[in-house]
Order: structure tokens, then C-alpha cells, then sequence
């Protein structure tokens, strides 16, 4: 097979031999048709599109000097479209051969596997026998621990209920003494505060902030240090400030302003995190102090 390839490609290259010498391109573009040809890989491979070559070599050999630059531009795509076109070729057989290779694996893997699977399944099924004898058993254990432990586990109710009650009382009451120490120690008031998901929550109202504006009110100073001794009392967790604005911006210039009001009293700066809200500040509400759990 090799030798008729040198063969064919000696033929080829014979009708162009006579002009090459003349014309350097008509000699390169030979050469790599019949190194196309020449090669066992890619000789039967993109005939048209070799033949549509060799006749553009042809016609590069015989145009005239006003037509040699097309003829010449021409026969160089037609060798560069048959070399792509049997370079396509050839990968397109690899593919196709490793995809047969893959399938006659897969086959044999899956013939394989139903032996070991009908293995497998034998001895599941007597594992699985086993298996639910002993299922059965612990079942009717299960049903009688269940009826125990559902005893057991409303009367741990009822007590860990009045448990709850007590410590939510008792953190309450803790609240209550420390806001009362703060509000006496630094002699101003605090705002109002909840209990939510959040943790505790003071709220400052609208006057805290002049409108658009990031500045503290007097009003809102002075709860800004009462806010700090209560903070200050206890181990209490960190603490975030949300404030609000519509405009860009204000609402994160009023959180920060208010952590400066606080650190200025004396809380640590690191426990302080601030986010800025778009959003209308209202009557009831300018501003946040988020007290961690």
C-alpha cells in the first residue's frame, strides 16, 4: 500500500515536473500535494479536494503574467483546503475507531458485570433474609422503647418548659437591672428596645437624624451614650448598627456616625459592625442597635 502511494504521488507530481523550475510556487505546492498523497495516513483521504488542488497547480503552471497572482493565490488555498480536508479525514477515522474500541470495552465490561452481579445478588438475598429477620426483632424492641421514651420525654417537657420560663424571666430581669444601671451611670435615657430573632434590638426614632442628614441629634447623642455603659455592662455579644435613608449613602453615614458616638463612650470598635439601609427612615424608626444573643 505504501508503494503505490510513492507510486500515485510520483504521477501526480509528473504533469507539473516540466514547469517547477520555472516557477518556485507550482514547485512548493507539488511537493505538499505529493506528501499528502505519499503519506499512509492521509493518501486515501479528501480526493476532490486533491484533485481541485492539482488542477489549480495546473492552472498556476500555465497562467499568464497579468493572471499569476490570482492563479497563484488560488492554487495555495486549494493545497491548504486538501491538506485541512485529509487532516479531517484522518482524525475523524481515529475518533471513529477509538469510539468503536470504547464500545466493544463497554461491552465486554458490562458482560463482566452481570456475572458478578448475579453473584452479587445471591448474596444479597441471603444477606437481606438476614437482614430483615433481625429487622423484625429490633422493630418490636424499637416500639417498646418508643413507648418509654415518649414518657420520659413529656415529663422532661413539662420540666424543661418551667425551666425555660425561669431563664427567660431571669434574662429579662438581668435586661431590665442593666438598662437601669446604664441609664443611671451616664444620667440619659436609652431608647426603646424588643426582644426579636436578632437578639435585643434598640430602636432610634426618627429625630435622631435631621432629614438627609448623617449628623446626630443631641437627643440621639445622649442615648448614644447611655447605649454605651449598657453595653459596657455584662458580656454582651457584638453589636450592628442598621441605619436608614432613602437618599445614597445617608444610611450608611448615620450607622457609622453612630458607632463613633458609641466608641467615643468607650465601646471597643471591633465589636461594632455598621450597614447602610436605602430605605425611608420613619418616624419610628432612623436607626438600629442590634445586640447579639
Amino acid at each position: 500500500m505504501f508503494i503505490r502511494n510513492l507510486v500515485m504521488a510520483g504521477l501526480l507530481a509528473l504533469p507539473l515536473m516540466a514547469v517547477a523550475a520555472e516557477d518556485p510556487a507550482v514547485a512548493s505546492l507539488s511537493q505538499r500535494l505529493v506528501a499528502l498523497q505519499a503519506d499512509m495516513r492521509t493518501a486515501d483521504a479528501a480526493s476532490f479536494e486533491k484533485l481541485q488542488a492539482q488542477q489549480a497547480i495546473a492552472a498556476l503552471a500555465k497562467a499568464k503574467r497579468k493572471e499569476l497572482d490570482n492563479a497563484r493565490y488560488l492554487a495555495e488555498r486549494r493545497v491548504a483546503i486538501a491538506e485541512t480536508a485529509a487532516r479531517t479525514a484522518v482524525a475523524a477515522r481515529e475518533v471513529d475507531q477509538l469510539e468503536r474500541t470504547r464500545s466493544e470495552l463497554l461491552i465486554e465490561a458490562s458482560r463482566r458485570e452481570v456475572a458478578k452481579a448475579r453473584q452479587e445478588a445471591e448474596r444479597l438475598r441471603m444477606q437481606t433474609q438476614i437482614q430483615a429477620e433481625e429487622a423484625e426483632r429490633l422493630r418490636l424492641a424499637a416500639e417498646a422503647e418508643t413507648l418509654a421514651r415518649q414518657d420520659a420525654e413529656t415529663a422532661l417537657t413539662s420540666v424543661a418548659g418551667r425551666q425555660q420560663q425561669r431563664l427567660s424571666a431571669a434574662q429579662q430581669n438581668a435586661a431590665k437591672l442593666a438598662r437601669e444601671e446604664a441609664e443611671l451611670v451616664s444620667g440619659q435615657r436609652l431608647p426603646a428596645s424588643k426582644f426579636d430573632g436578632r437578639g435585643e434590638v434598640f430602636t432610634l426614632t426618627g429625630d435622631a437624624f435631621a432629614a438627609g442628614q448623617a449628623s446626630l441629634s443631641a437627643g440621639a447623642a445622649n442615648q448614644a451614650k447611655a447605649l454605651a455603659e449598657y453595653l459596657n455592662i455584662g458580656k454582651k455579644g457584638r453589636v450592628t448598627i442598621e441605619a436608614y435613608d432613602s437618599a445614597n449613602g445617608v444610611g450608611q453615614r448615620r450607622a457609622q456616625a453612630l458607632k463613633d458616638a458609641l466608641v467615643a463612650a468607650g465601646v471597643s470598635a471591633g465589636r461594632v459592625q455598621v450597614a447602610g439601609k436605602k430605605a425611608a427612615s420613619t418616624r419610628a424608626r432612623s436607626a438600629e442597635v442590634i445586640i447579639a444573643p
